[in-house]
Order: structure tokens, then C-alpha cells, then sequence
């Protein structure tokens, strides 16, 4: 085995690329530094490169077609590019010959008797003794290139494909507030805003990371990944449950606050299984899994119920809920509480019956049962009135 086809091969073990495809490069780059100094005009380059002996060969590569006796823009206009500009302004639409990569048939002939229309001509070219020292250069900093293009293109790809799902990654570096994950062939970056509130970033830590956006730069692939996402939660209990992953449990809902607190709303049709039961394990272990996966952020496990109100008496756990009355016209509920559950109902600063709104969809108004039995009586009151006038006015 030739140094050159061991490099190749060395190439294409750390970059994983295919053999043909680095060569296929290496040809591509030959070409054009065999182009830049010794082509001519209106050549059709193409190198044929051999590892092994490390030898190049070259051709001017044409396909046969019919004659065309009149001239066309192409061979009239100098330059390449104002060539191709000045042809797509025909008007017919009709292909033009292009003198660069098409021969016509009776000109074909008479280098190849047995040539017709369709056919690829190719004429070896001489090959100058000083190619390969000028062309060594053009063709390593044209390899360098197209080499971290495939491999750009290679990670875009794999990475694109990941989008919407959660990933393993080791935490790299941080600069600023940008945390930088290390994904195995790509570095992931993490922006403050998708940094759950307080939650350390120790480097050399594994972290579960939701793979929020994959899009192509000027520097290459950039990977967006979150810890705040809703999906994240959703992809963890996919992965932690094996109930969920397999469709006996079904996850309805979920609603977040990125290192606070999280409510999942799951449900079951089979009377065998206990979706909450499940979801939390024995002793807590499945549960613990997943608060540890999100730093340490509680979580509710709801039981999802079609009867709004039920759902919605089961969403503002652990609150104990007196009466649900909900309006279906515009999914507003009216949620009593006793005067010892009102807090507990509403929150820290109302995160409960935020997460319950977010959670069932539904708006909640929460009020505790004096205040709704004070509103009842005021109601009693204004209708007693409103009666006593309407007989005074009859009489």
C-alpha cells in the first residue's frame, strides 16, 4: 500500500468519509490546478488520479453532438461566466453548444471514425514535468477544502436529522454565557436563554440536551440545543418510561417551568395499569431519574381525565379542590378551594394554576369557598331586591 493511499485512507477513517469520495476530491482538486496553469481555453478538465503510483492522468472531456454550422454567443463572448450569462438571456430556451464540454459530430469524426451524437470523447492531454511540484499546492489547499466541505456537509446532515430529539452530550467549554456541548462529531451550543435558571454547567459533565434548531453557516453546521423546551421533558419521559415508550401509557399534556416546576398529564385505557404508579416507579426511583435529568426541577404527575372539570381538579394538585364549574363556550372554570387551600391552589407567585391553565387549557379562576358563598349571598340579595321593586311597580 502506496503513503498516498494509506493517507486517504487514514482521511477517511477520522473524517468518515467514503474511499471514492476523498478521491473523487483529490481528482476534482488536481483538475483544477492543472486548469489554473497549463489549460487553455475552451478545455473540459478531468484528472484520473492513481494512489498507488501516485500518477495523474489528463483529458479534455467533450460529448459528441450534431453540427451546428453558425456560431453561437458562447464561442463569441470571452470568459466563462459572461459566456453563461449571455446564454441563459436566449430567448428560445432551446441548449446552445458550448464549445467547453460539447464536440461537434463531424469535427468528432475525424479524431474517433466510429464516433456519433451521445458519445464522451476523451483526449489525454500532455502531462508537464513541472504539474506536479505547481500543482501540489492549488491541489492540497483545494483537498483541505473540499474535505472540510463533505464533512461540514456530513455533520449538517446527521445533526438535521436529530432535530426535535434529545441527545447525550459532554460539556466542553464556557465562554460568556454560551455553554459549548461537546455531541461526538459536532459542538453543540447552548444560549442563556435555553439555560434552565441556576442550573450548573460543570465541564466533563454528561448532559441531556433537546436538539432545538440545526441550520448551515459560513463557519459550518450550528446546533442549537435547549434545556428549557417543554420537548425535552416530553423526550425524557419517553426515554425513562418504558410504559410511555411502548403506548400503554399515553402522555396528554405537559407544562413547564424551566427549573422550577413541571406538571405531566398521563393517561391509560387499560384498568391494569396505574399511569401515575408507573411514571413515578418503585420508591421513586423513575421519577428521581428524571428530576436528577432536569437539575433538580419538581414534578407533578397529573392523571389526564376527559371530564374537564376532573382534569382540571386533578391539575391544581396537590391542592384539594371543593367544586369545579366550568363554561365550554369559552373554556373558562371556576375553581372552589377552602380557605386552607386557596395558597396551595394558587402557587408561589401562581405557578400552580398557571401550569393547571397551561397544562388543561382551560382558564382557571380559583376562589376560596367564603368568598364564593359571600358572592352567592350578594347574588340572593340583589335578586330579593330586584323583586321587591318589581312588585312596588306593579303596585
Amino acid at each position: 500500500m502506496s503513503d498516498i493511499t494509506s493517507a486517504i485512507k487514514q482521511i477517511c477513517d477520522e473524517k468518515n468519509l467514503s474511499y471514492e469520495a476523498v478521491l473523487e476530491t483529490i481528482e476534482s482538486a488536481l483538475a483544477a490546478a492543472y486548469r489554473k496553469d497549463f489549460g487553455e481555453k475552451n478545455q473540459n478538465i478531468k484528472v484520473e488520479f492513481e494512489p498507488e503510483t501516485g500518477d495523474s492522468k489528463v483529458f479534455d472531456v467533450k460529448t459528441v453532438v450534431e453540427d451546428q454550422p453558425e456560431p453561437t454567443v458562447a464561442e463569441t463572448v470571452e470568459g466563462e461566466e459572461e459566456a453563461k450569462e449571455v446564454l441563459a438571456e436566449e430567448e428560445d430556451g432551446e441548449p446552445k453548444f458550448n464549445p467547453k464540454t460539447m464536440m461537434q459530430i463531424s469535427e468528432a469524426k475525424s479524431i474517433k471514425k466510429t464516433a456519433k451524437i451521445g458519445d464522451e470523447l476523451k483526449m489525454q492531454l500532455e502531462v508537464p514535468a513541472a504539474y506536479g511540484r505547481m500543482a501540489a499546492q492549488t491541489a492540497k489547499q483545494v483537498i483541505i477544502q473540499r474535505l472540510r466541505e463533505a464533512e461540514r456537509d456530513m455533520v449538517f446532515s446527521e445533526f438535521k436529522d436529530k432535530e426535535a430529539e434529545v441527545v447525550t452530550g459532554v460539556i466542553q467549554r464556557r465562554e460568556g454565557g454560551v455553554v459549548f456541548v461537546d455531541l461526538g462529531k459536532a459542538i453543540g451550543v447552548l444560549l442563556p436563554d435555553e439555560q434552565i435558571y441556576g442550573e450548573r454547567y460543570v465541564i466533563g459533565e454528561r448532559i441531556k440536551v433537546y436538539v432545538k434548531e440545526v441550520k448551515l453557516t459560513s463557519k459550518g453546521p450550528e446546533i442549537v440545543l435547549s434545556r428549557t423546551s417543554e420537548e425535552i421533558l416530553k423526550k425524557i419521559f419517553y426515554l425513562e418510561i418504558p410504559e410511555i415508550s411502548n403506548g400503554l401509557i399515553e402522555l396528554k399534556s405537559v407544562a413547564r417551568e424551566a427549573g422550577a416546576r413541571s406538571k405531566v398529564a398521563v393517561y391509560t385505557s387499560s384498568d391494569k395499569v396505574d399511569p401515575i404508579g408507573s411514571c413515578v416507579g418503585q420508591r421513586g426511583a423513575r421519577i428521581q431519574t428524571i428530576i436528577q435529568e432536569l437539575g433538580g426541577e419538581k414534578v407533578d404527575i397529573i392523571q389526564y381525565d376527559e371530564d374537564a372539570a376532573k382534569f382540571i381538579s386533578n391539575a391544581l394538585a396537590p391542592a384539594k379542590i371543593s367544586s369545579v364549574e366550568v363554561n365550554p363556550d369559552d373554556k373558562r372554570a371556576v375553581v372552589t378551594v377552602n380557605e386552607d387551600q386557596l395558597s396551595l391552589a394558587i402557587g408561589k407567585g401562581g405557578q400552580n394554576a398557571r401550569l393547571a391553565a397551561h397544562l388543561t387549557g382551560w382558564k382557571i379562576d380559583i376562589v376560596s369557598a367564603g368568598k364564593a358563598a359571600e358572592v352567592e349571598e350578594a347574588s340572593e340579595e340583589n335578586t330579593e331586591e330586584a323583586t321587591e321593586d318589581e312588585a312596588k311597580e306593579e303596585k
